[in-house]
């Protein structure tokens, strides 16, 4: 008897705890609303109803999309929604305490549910469906049980709500809640205004810079959320209409309140993650204790396909691996043989910008495993533990940029200010800051090392607008900038061979005249330049004298073979720097990356601006024989490996032939593979004049044959074939070679 109690009694513990256990405290409500007894909210884009005193929810729907903004008729009888069932926004009604939801709107435009109207018939919702252009909402009504929707008479509108009679509407016309900025002050800030359905008079009944938005009508009173005050917090405040008072109701200093909803008697908002409710009679709020039932089965680890979720690239230094981030993660991946490695197990930790060092020891990214993003090193075969290397603290940070030599790590950062960190030293210097630049321009942002590691050059703007070229010297730590800013300079690139420097500038005019608004426009403005780095260079450009060559009695070809380990001092002659600058011979245009290998410059061209082209080839102009040649006939992006000299064949065009191989097209009128597969392709002469001798380089093993999609962004496409394929170009249409075979596991956070 006694043996049975010892097993009765863990089990009966073990039902308590099963539903204890699986309750979760739940954060990151979002979406409220509130009746006369309940509280609807969003939580892991399902809807869940709670009593208004708090206490464990339940689900109230669970389509495979995401649902928005539920909203309480105004009996408490029914949930109007946005979700998306059937692969698209619309509007939807559901039994407050569960049922099978109504669609209510069909149209293809996504449909954005704003409130019920006072009499609890219609539905207020907000759509883009006849904007045009697709930038901005109107607003709509229809009826709960569906229809045709009828669209009020406001150009604009994003958020409103009805007077109890159903005659005024206040609404926002543009709406900022879905950004991240904070205590913005601009056009785009919103306003409330007051419209009056019968007669059509407006007028702007907030009348602030502020960020004025949701406006919640009780009474003779509008209730609405503004960043206005000392704080300049986003808190709720009031519009008496009799007398046109504001006043600030909810003071909360250092959270803001997101997405408030009132009630028959209440306010419900979010605040920090959690839900409030403020009683409309006495304007107090207390906090709404939430408990939410789940499996927790999405925190449980699991295996994760992230082949369609590569976000960035980078290329080894011998172009035998590249290295990517995928879901916060980093992988390096082999070009033909060996396992793909992932270097970091860090779930709960993201990693981005992995940058290969030229000597291929180590990899540098940005992870915030500390809280905040700091610069941090791994080596590259995945052996040890990773370092990090700064402690700056709050802040976000941009691609890093390796020196030559591997000692030194360039960066931009959000506040747009460019660093260098020395490794050796353990030193950060601060060499610049820009003026303008955007998230996106700013994850563009690029630095070019000189081949001695001692110069680094970069591209900024000034107030004029228009972006100059800077040189930094490291040795002396002082900034030059060397072109004037009457033209927009972007992108500089060192020569390897420490002769020239490459830019885009936008300096070819050519004005079209409009047929329309009578105005003229300057596309395909975009040229190549190069500056000679000294005046004892000679231009690109110089004339050429065919002459018959001597060999100099007593030469050594061994010694002609035998590779220079270290890199030659780069000098620049400053004055008179842009003085010297000459466009190089292709057309101008549109233009995307810019790349420099021995005695040629690489470039992505862009299709011209009213063409009807939509190809995007790699391209390359020789500076010896003055032509250019096509890499690969069409893809968004490159990279070029760090030993990007080889002394192999010449590469033309290549495609994919029908078993899925690559071989090069045309003739090749130069083919000069070395016994060993050496690096070294130029050499100076003997009487140190900087000419050049040069055996055709590899571009097509220095180029990094990166898929399109990987080393910006913004050219993301989905689409990845197969991993037993070697890493290889991919052009538009064709699935990505790393396959399906990259994976990791990680915990979803």
């Amino acid at each position: 008897m006694s043996a049975k109690r010892t097993i009765c009694i863990p089990a009966a513990l073990l039902l308590l705890a099963s539903p204890l256990g699986a309750q979760v405290d739940a954060r990151m409500f979002r979406y409220p609303d509130v009746s006369e007894t309940h509280v609807t909210f969003v939580y892991a884009g399902d809807i869940w109803v709670v009593e208004k005193d708090g206490g464990t929810a339940r689900r109230l729907s669970s389509p495979p999309g995401e649902e928005l903004f539920p909203r309480f008729s105004p009996d408490g009888s029914r949930i109007a929604f946005s979700g998306n069932y059937d692969g698209n926004a619309d509007v939807y009604v559901v039994p407050a305490l569960g049922g099978e939801p109504l669609r209510v709107t069909f149209h293809p435009s996504g449909d954005r549910l704003v409130d019920w109207s006072p009499d609890g018939d219609r539905l207020l919702f907000a759509s883009r469906r006849e904007s045009g252009v697709q930038r901005f909402s109107q607003l709509y009504l229809i009826s709960a049980e569906g229809g045709l929707a009828e669209k009020l008479p406001v150009p604009y509108g994003e958020f409103g709500t009805l007077s109890p009679d159903g005659r005024q509407l206040a609404y926002t016309p543009k709406d900022r809640g879905f950004r991240t900025w904070k205590r913005y002050r601009g056009g785009m800030a919103p306003e409330i205004w007051l419209f009056d359905l019968r007669s059509q008079d407006a007028r702007n009944i907030s009348n602030s810079d502020a960020n004025d938005a949701q406006p919640m009508w009780h009474g003779q009173t509008i209730y609405f959320l503004s960043d206005r005050g000392p704080a300049q917090r986003s808190n709720i405040w009031a519009y008496e209409l009799d007398g046109g008072e504001i006043r600030q109701v909810t003071r909360f200093t250092d959270i803001d309140i997101t997405f408030p909803a009132i009630g028959p008697s209440d306010i419900v908002f979010q605040a920090g993650g959690r839900l409030y409710l403020m009683d409309l009679a006495t304007e107090e709020s207390r906090e709404l204790n939430v408990d939410v039932v789940t499996d927790l089965a999405s925190l449980r680890p699991h295996t994760e396909n992230v082949s369609n979720l590569i976000r960035w690239g980078n290329i080894s230094p011998s172009g035998k691996r590249a290295v990517f981030r995928a879901r916060g993660e980093i992988f390096t991946v082999p070009a033909k043989h060996g396992p793909i490695r992932q270097l970091t197990r860090s779930s709960g930790a993201a990693e981005r910008y992995p940058t290969w060092s030229p000597d291929g020891e180590h990899i540098a990214y940005w992870s915030d495993r500390s809280g905040e993003y700091e610069l941090t090193l791994r080596s590259a075969d995945g052996s040890g533990n990773e370092r990090s290397l700064t402690d700056m603290g709050p802040g976000y940070r941009y691609q890093p940029f390796w020196s030559p030599d591997s000692k030194k790590i360039a960066f931009i950062d959000h506040t747009q200010t460019i660093r260098v960190y020395d490794l050796d030293s353990d030193r950060m210097i601060e060499i610049d800051k820009g003026l303008w630049r955007l998230h996106y321009q700013l994850q563009g942002f690029e630095v070019s090392w000189s081949s001695d590691s001692r110069w680094l050059t970069y591209a900024r703007g000034l107030e004029t607008g228009n972006n100059v070229v800077f040189l930094y010297d490291t040795q002396n730590e002082r900034r030059h900038q060397v072109t004037s800013g009457y033209y927009n300079d972007v992108t500089p690139v060192f020569d390897p061979d420490g002769s020239y420097l490459y830019y885009y500038s936008d300096r070819t005019l050519a004005p079209i005249f409009s047929d329309l608004d009578a105005t003229w426009v300057y596309p395909n403005a975009t040229n190549i330049v190069a500056v000679p780095l000294r005046e004892d260079v000679a231009s690109p450009l110089a004339p050429r004298n065919d002459e018959e060559p001597v060999e100099e009695e007593g030469e050594d070809e061994e010694e002609e073979e035998e590779e220079e380990e270290q890199a030659e001092a780069v000098n620049i002659d400053l004055e008179g720097f842009e003085s010297r600058a000459v466009v190089l011979p292709p057309g101008s245009g549109n233009y995307g990356q810019l790349r420099a290998v021995s005695g040629k410059v690489v470039y992505g061209r862009r299709p011209r601006s009213g063409s009807s082209g939509n190809q995007s080839p790699i391209v390359y102009y020789d500076l010896e024989e003055r032509e250019e040649e096509t890499v690969i006939d069409d893809a968004d992006g490159f990279e070029i490996s760090h030993r990007r000299c080889r002394r192999l064949r010449d590469l033309r065009r290549r495609r994919e032939d029908d078993r899925g191989e690559q071989r090069p097209l045309g003739n090749h009128r130069r083919q000069a593979e070395s016994k060993d597969g050496g690096a070294a392709c130029h050499r100076r002469s003997r009487d140190g004049s900087g000419t050049q001798r040069r055996v055709a380089p590899d571009v097509q093993r220095s180029l990094a044959h990166l898929p399109r999609r990987l080393l910006r962004p913004r050219y993301a496409r989905p689409g990845l074939g197969r991993a037993a394929q070697p890493l290889r170009s991919t052009t538009r249409g064709r699935g990505h070679p790393l396959g399906r075979e990259l994976r990791h596991r990680r915990a979803h956070r």
